[in-house]
């Protein structure tokens, strides 16, 4: 997991290398300094001569720079190397969840997906730049001070015996007892993200039925729990300076009692005033790398959840990929589903489609109607292989869709779906989306087709016109014109509407579909329904019921053989009657 993580360094390697040997000398340095240090004092209380400090004072001052100077650098290379590590590990996560298909996209639920992309990355980036800096720089601090403290204060040393293990067996129960809570934050973190992109996307529901308290309620809980969480475990973490402290403390009282003992039996001959200075601050520093290391180990330990997750996302293989030598060219729009059955899960216990069997020529206009929860999304889902078909085969163009690479079958396939969703930028650029190379002119006949160019030309800036994000600044039947145009100038072989002209008015409604028979007769045409009306002109219409096609044939057919299809044609023909009548 590590080593497939820390591949995303790349280009990032050598600033990170550089941290790494900056943070050596540094540490080399400041363990230096006090032993000189403690040399000086020795000789002035002897009588040095005044040439000897000064020689001395320089040195330290040339030193104390040379510390500056690898810090400072060490902290501009580390930032360099943890933006770019937290870059490209951003950019592989969300390159990965573009292969993912939606059996894959399933498993994770939108606002886990943007926690892990964001809040998980950046405690990674965070734990990685420790790791480059402040997990090197520790360790050997401890080590460099342990050893120079041994050299120059003899017993005195003796110390760190005591104090070492008493507060590393005290900062490790500190962070083993706050680790757990730790953990249980980020499964909370999506949550809330969750609360919010449920109240963001439903704002208008949120309002329509007055439940803003309600989402409120429901916000206030998850940050709670957040918060409940983070204080157990800080609480716990905020133990670290007592414990620090007590062993500071007795550092200093055992240094100075024992080592003023030694100074005063020996006359200075065993250990001297500098060398008690000197320990003073090696002790200091062997305490500081301890808490450091502590504070690594809490953020390491808390950044674990967060690799696991993050490599989770990129060791997910794609439910769908290319087969060997894939076909790239669709040879026409026909479509053919050979005994197909589907379900979304392998452990689900009810097929979603049964022993589904059908031939759509190319250039046809099939028409799809029935109940909410019939299978019609799934059933065209198939076509582009946005799923795969549990038993059975589905062919476009007389080849098995899994034999072409996804990219030119998804190339020579176009869905206008109900729920239409536009880009922020420009109408051109949403349009674009189609054929990033269009012409205006052929996007100007895109929504002439659509029967968008009308009100798009009543716009101050027309095509240039800003779409916000989520296309709030259209309505719905705008909207769904808008992706119609983007569907057309793909120029697919086929085109599948589902139930994308819900928003529009029959009359236009009309149009559109007397465009589309004129203009790209050529082009296959799959229409998912819930007016009749919209279908009844279609070569063949298929009868959805219970996740199989029930009958399958022309308007004048099925009002004679499908009691399911007569019914709601004569409810919506009385309904249309009755709105009339009353107008």
């Amino acid at each position: 997991m590590v080593k497939r993580l820390f591949a995303c360094v790349r280009e990032y390697k050598k600033v990170a290398i550089l941290t790494v040997l900056f943070m050596i000398g540094e540490a080399a340095i400041e363990t230096t300094i006090p032993f000189i240090t403690a040399e000086l004092v020795n000789k002035l209380r002897v009588g040095a001569e005044m040439s000897d400090v000064i020689k001395t004072g320089i040195l330290l001052i040339v030193l104390a720079a040379c510390s500056l100077a690898c810090g400072g650098l060490a902290g501009v290379t580390s930032a360099k190397a943890s933006s770019g590590f937290g870059k490209n590990l951003r950019g592989e996560i969300f390159d990965k969840i573009q292969t993912y298909s939606f059996e894959n996209i399933d498993k994770f639920s939108s606002s886990s997906l943007v926690t892990r992309v964001t809040l998980d990355v950046h405690h990674v980036q965070m734990a990685f730049m420790m790791m480059i800096r402040t997990a090197i720089r520790s360790p050997l601090m401890l080590i460099f001070s342990v050893i120079m403290a041994a050299v120059m204060g003899g017993k005195l040393a003796l110390t760190f015996v005591v104090v070492i293990p008493v507060l590393t067996f005290g900062l490790l129960m500190v962070a083993r007892f706050a680790m757990p809570a730790f953990r249980r934050v980020f499964k909370k973190y999506d949550k809330l993200n969750e609360s919010i992109e449920e109240n963001v996307r439903a704002a208008r529901v949120v309002k329509g039925f007055s439940r803003e308290d309600y989402e409120k309620d429901k916000f206030a809980v998850a940050s709670n729990n957040i918060r409940d969480d983070f204080t157990k475990a800080e609480r716990i973490v905020a133990l670290n300076t007592p414990i620090m402290q007590v062993c500071m403390y007795f550092n200093m009282v055992f240094i100075l009692f024992v080592g003023s003992k030694l100074a005063i039996e020996s006359m200075g001959l065993t250990v001297d005033i500098g060398h008690i200075s000197a320990m003073l601050t090696y002790g200091m520093q062997v305490l500081m790398s301890l808490m450091m290391l502590s504070m690594i180990y809490v953020m390491m330990t808390m950044s674990a959840e967060s690799f696991k997750r993050i490599y989770e996302v990129l060791s997910e293989e794609p439910a769908m990929s290319d087969p060997e030598n894939p076909l790239t060219e669709v040879k026409d729009g026909s479509v053919s589903f050979e005994d197909v059955s589907f379900k979304y899960s392998k452990t689900a216990e009810r097929y979603v489609l049964e022993n589904i069997s059908i031939n759509i020529p190319s250039g046809s206009t099939v028409g799809v109607i029935g109940g909410t929860g019939t299978g019609k999304t799934t059933l065209v889902s198939l076509i582009p292989r946005l799923y795969d078909a549990t038993e059975g085969s589905v062919k476009v163009g007389g080849e098995d869709v899994r034999s072409y690479s996804i990219a030119s079958l998804r190339d020579a396939v176009s869905m206008v779906l109900q729920k239409n969703l536009l880009f922020a930028g420009t109408i051109a650029d949403n349009l674009r989306w189609g054929n990033e190379s269009a012409t205006d002119e052929e996007l100007v006949e895109a929504c002439k087709l659509a029967e968008a160019h009308d009100f798009v030309s009543s716009f101050p800036d027309g095509y240039n016109t800003r779409i916000e994000q989520g296309g709030t600044n259209v309505s719905g039947g705008q909207k769904q014109r808008l992706c119609i145009a983007r569907a057309l100038l793909k120029k697919p072989k086929i085109i599948i509407f589902d139930d994308s002209t819900s928003a529009v008015d029959t009359r236009t409604d009309a149009l559109i579909r007397r465009s589309l028979a004129e203009f790209v007769p050529e082009t296959t045409k799959i229409i998912i329904a819930q007016r009749i009306s919209s279908v009844m002109d279609a070569d063949m219409i298929l009868v959805m019921d219970g996740g199989r096609i029930s009958s399958a044939g022309t308007h004048a057919e099925l009002m004679e053989k499908s009691d399911i299809y007569r019914e709601v044609y004569l409810q919506q023909t009385e309904n249309s009657r009755g709105g009339s009548e009353n107008e």
